[in-house]
This record gives C-alpha cells, sequence and structure tokens, in this order.
C-alpha cells in the first residue's frame, strides 16, 4: 500500500469509498491517513521529530512538515521538536515561548514495511470510527423495541442483525421455548447499551418486563398517547404474567382498551410473546384494593398491611389457598413482582388459630402480671389491651366502661399494673448498671430501662456509644440481596421503635455531644417546607 505512489486523487476516491462501506465521515478516514503517513514519515526522520502530514481534501496533495516549539532556554528536553527563543530568532522576528515554527520536508515513500503499519493504522481508526457511530447510533434506543434477523448461533447466545450493527440476545434473556434458524426475522427489546474495548455491545431482551409493556404500547393507542399508564410488570416469561394499568379517561376502561375488540389486542401481544398468559389489572393507589386485584382470580377475605417492613399478609378462605398461590407459587410470587411486597397468604383456620394464639398469650401475660383470673383477663384482651401500659396508664373511664368494673376494680388493676412495671424497670435498670451503661446514657430522655438493658447487651453503654449507631442498627429494616428481601434485626426493635423515632434519639444524642451543629438540622427542614410550600 505505497500511497504515496498512488495518484493523488485517488486517494481522495479511497477514502470516499471506504466512509461509504462503512457508513462514517469520509473526513474521519483521511485524518486517518494523515496519521498513519505521519508514523511512516517519523520511522524515516526519526521518532524524535513532531512530523505532521495534512492532506488536501480537493486535490489529494499530501504535505510533509516538521514542527518545533518554542520553549524557554532550560526547558529543552528534545531537540529534534524544540527551540530556545534564541535559536528561533532565525526563523521568526519575535519568537515568543508557545510559538511553533513550521518546515516543509519532502514526502517519504513508503517501503512495504512502513506501507503495511500505514494501512494497519487506517483500519485501527476507522474501526473506531465506526464503532463510535454504532455506539451513537443505539444508546438512544435503549428501552426500545427493535427488528432484526437472526445471524448466527454462538454458545446458545443469538446474535441478531439489527441494521448498522449486531445485537447479542443471551441465553437467559429468550424465552425458554424458543427456537431460532438463521434468517428468521426476531423481535426484541434492547435492554442496555455499553461501549467496550471490542466495540459497542447492544443487549437484548425478551424476557424483560418492560418488552411487554412497550409491546402494549404499540398495540394500544391509548398507551401510546399517554391516555392510559402502565404502572407495572410481572413476569414469568413464556409462562404467565400481570400487566397493571390506569386511565386518566373516566370515560375509558384501561382493561377493556388493553384487551381490545374480541381480545384483538392481547392477543397479539400473547402470540408475539409464545403464548404467555397475560392477566390485566386495575392499578389503585390504595395497596390493599391493588393487591386484592393482583391475586386475581383468588378471592380475598382480608389484608393486613405493614407499610414500615414493607410485607402484607393476605387472609383466604380454604378452598382459595392453592389458587392464591397458584403453580408453584407463581400467582403469589407475580402479585408480589407486581405490588414490590413481601406476601405472606394464610387460610382463615390458619388466621384463627393465630388469633388464639394471641389472645391466649396475652391473657396469661395479665394472669401473671396483676395477679387476676383467666375470666378479667380475657375480658381486657377483648377490650383490646395488649399490654401492661396500656392498663396503668390509660384514662380510667376506658376500664369503667368494661362490663362488671366497678371504679375500686379499675383503680386496684391499674395500681397493680404500675407497681409490677415499677418493678421491672428497677430490675432492668440495675441489670443495664450491672453491665457496665453509664449515666450519660441513663440520663438521656427517651430510653426505659428495658432498652438500656437490651443496648447494654449488644454493647452499647455510652452515649457516645448511642451516637454512633445507625437507625436501622436500633429499629430494624430491610436490605435486598440478589432480589430477595432481608430482615436485619434492630437492638430496639421489639420495643416497636420506629426508624424515625431512632433518627431522632441519635441525632439529639449527637447534639448534645456537640457533633452536630443544631442550626444544620433546622435549615433542612426550612428548606423542605419551602419545597412543599412552592409545590402548594
Amino acid at each position: 500500500m505505497a500511497i504515496t505512489s498512488a495518484n493523488q486523487l485517488e486517494l481522495l476516491q479511497t477514502a470516499e469509498a471506504v466512509a461509504r462501506e462503512k457508513m462514517i465521515d469520509p473526513d474521519l478516514v483521511i485524518q486517518a491517513m494523515e496519521d498513519s503517513l505521519a508514523r511512516a514519515a517519523k520511522s524515516r526522520y526519526g521518532a524524535e521529530m513532531d512530523i505532521r502530514v495534512k492532506i488536501d481534501r480537493k486535490t489529494g496533495r499530501a504535505t510533509f512538515t516538521r514542527v518545533r516549539t518554542v520553549v524557554e532556554d532550560d526547558a529543552v528536553e528534545n531537540h529534534h521538536a524544540q527551540l530556545t527563543v534564541k535559536q528561533a530568532k532565525s526563523y521568526l522576528a519575535d519568537p515568543k515561548v508557545g510559538d511553533e515554527i513550521v518546515d516543509e520536508v519532502p514526502p517519504v515513500d513508503l517501503g512495504r514495511i512502513a506501507a503495511q503499519s500505514a494501512k494497519q493504522v487506517i483500519l485501527q481508526k476507522v474501526r473506531e470510527a465506526e464503532r463510535d457511530r454504532q455506539y451513537e447510533e443505539f444508546k438512544d434506543r435503549k428501552g426500545t423495541i427493535i427488528n432484526g434477523a437472526v445471524k448466527r448461533e454462538e454458545y446458545g447466545n443469538i446474535i441478531v442483525d439489527i441494521g448498522r450493527g449486531e445485537g447479542i440476545l443471551r441465553r437467559n434473556e429468550k424465552i425458554g421455548r424458543e427456537a431460532y434458524r438463521i434468517g428468521d426475522r426476531i423481535r426484541c427489546y434492547i435492554k442496555d447499551v455499553r461501549r467496550e474495548p471490542r466495540g459497542p455491545q447492544v443487549l437484548l431482551s425478551r424476557t424483560d418486563p418492560q418488552f411487554m409493556a412497550e409491546l402494549f404500547k404499540m398495540e394500544v393507542p391509548e398507551i401510546y398517547d399517554g391516555i392510559i399508564e402502565i404502572k407495572a410488570v410481572a413476569r414469568d416469561p413464556g409462562s404467565r404474567a400481570k400487566i397493571a394499568v390506569i386511565s386518566y379517561d373516566n370515560s375509558i376502561d384501561p382493561v377493556g382498551a388493553c384487551v381490545g375488540m374480541r381480545g384483538s389486542r392481547v392477543q397479539a401481544v400473547v402470540n408475539e410473546l409464545q403464548g404467555e398468559k397475560i392477566d390485566i389489572i386495575p392499578w389503585n393507589q390504595d395497596i390493599a384494593t391493588f393487591l386484592v386485584n393482583a391475586l386475581q382470580p383468588a378471592e380475598v377475605s382480608k389484608v393486613v398491611f405493614d407499610e414500615e417492613a414493607g410485607k402484607i399478609e393476605v387472609v383466604v378462605p380454604d378452598e382459595q389457598l392453592s389458587l392464591a398461590i397458584g403453580r408453584r407459587g407463581q400467582n403469589v410470587r407475580l402479585a408480589s413482582q407486581l405490588t414490590g411486597l413481601d406476601i405472606d397468604i394464610l387460610t382463615e383456620a390458619e388466621e384463627s388459630q393465630r388469633r388464639q394464639a394471641e389472645f391466649a398469650e396475652r391473657t396469661k401475660l395479665f394472669m401473671d402480671s396483676l395477679d387476676v383470673d383467666e375470666m378479667m383477663a380475657q375480658l381486657l384482651v377483648s377490650e383490646g389491651f395488649t399490654n401492661l401500659e396500656e392498663v396503668a396508664y390509660v384514662d380510667l373511664d376506658e376500664l369503667l366502661s368494661i362490663d362488671g368494673f366497678d371504679e375500686d376494680t379499675a383503680a386496684e388493676l391499674q395500681a397493680r399494673a404500675r407497681d409490677y412495671l415499677d418493678a421491672a424497670n428497677a430490675k432492668a435498670l440495675e441489670n443495664a448498671r450491672k453491665l457496665g451503661v453509664e449515666d450519660s446514657l441513663v440520663n438521656f430522655e427517651g430510653l426505659t430501662p428495658q432498652m438500656l438493658e437490651a443496648l447494654a447487651q449488644d454493647g452499647i453503654k455510652t452515649l457516645e456509644d448511642f451516637a454512633t449507631c445507625a437507625d436501622w442498627e436500633l429499629a430494624g429494616g430491610w436490605t435486598t440481596e440478589n432480589g430477595q428481601r432481608k430482615k436485619d434485626e434492630g437492638v430496639l426493635e421489639k420495643f416497636d421503635m420506629s426508624l424515625e423515632e431512632a433518627q431522632n434519639l441519635i441525632m439529639t444524642a449527637r447534639v448534645m455531644l456537640g457533633w452536630v451543629d443544631p442550626a444544620e438540622l433546622e435549615q433542612p427542614e426550612e428548606e423542605a417546607a419551602d419545597d412543599e410550600e412552592a409545590e402548594a
């Protein structure tokens, strides 16, 4: 590839042809040629020299120049590419540091090895330009559906021709029973576009929940127009899926619009997904109502929602249990993905047994601590009393409202409850002090003796120890690992301490220790108030 010996116009024609073939800017090809010629010239004139090549875009003439930069007298590191101000006066009338002196040098006639090296530089530059063009083209199409043709299969992964590039459909992104032959047309969801050393990687998927959402957007004009919104999607690819929709136009039924006339719209999506059964569910802002809808076709008797833990208990009739759980737990698993909650399903019989166990446990608590008979303890539990604190400090009128309770009985019960609590508090405080709890923590407002004992057992014995805790370490919390929600036990969780209460106690301790300026705490609150006013 002796470029300099070729016709000058042929150089431009070659660049034009390569640019057309690779669908890149011709100027990038010419720049690659300039770089390759400059590298070849350096091998001839010396690697220390700054040799530059410029190809005229009209005539194709290549101009070789040597560039030297003017530097301070004591800053010369390369005599072939740098000059002092004094030396530069031979070329410039008033040279300054940073000026460049450009001399034209004779063009080099490339030998076989130099020509091969130049060719490699050009090919490398063209490949890089092609990769950049592919990345720029596909990066903005992430999250959309693309049509392509199966090109080949590599280790179970499908390589898809998507026009100006290739996409890869990995084994785990294929719907289980699908099989493809070379040349088959395929529709995929662009899950991600990554820039990697070997070139841009367009990662495709047919199992992603958003693939189904995009298919519905194509089939249902109301979704495309924004009248109906897809709020959540959960899939067991190739088997079953649930999709939650809401309509912002009261005259349009979101479920009916997605199903279509005689099921035409949903059937088009089902056919694309190889017969995947789809449940279309009306979305509701009320979590309990939404969950009842999500568990269809099973009937739900009762829903108990623990918002802080992100867990929900669902009670179903005994005969509906298998339907609610579904084959291999599919129905409840999809409902859990759809709502983002951990769902525990109980039968009415199981819930009844649990209630009876709780009733018996609380009855025994009142019998042992208040020294009352079983009937009186059961009366307290039946009226909604769950612990001794409620009995000890509730308004006396609430106890008097219980059938058979007179003023003397109510007062005696409260006195016994307070005595029991005082004795328990004194014992807990004594144990905490034995474990080494210091007065700085004992005198800290907001912690009961039982809390101090629990903290001491966990090694938290000073106010400084307490102030270094995180809120979840005290109140507990939930973390997600590998898609599974994991419970983090809190030291004070058994005392029904919320995350917000834990945050307030910890920040109060830090302020008392001088670790935090109270003004810094007030500022975010003021900003939040301003934001609320602005939104209003």
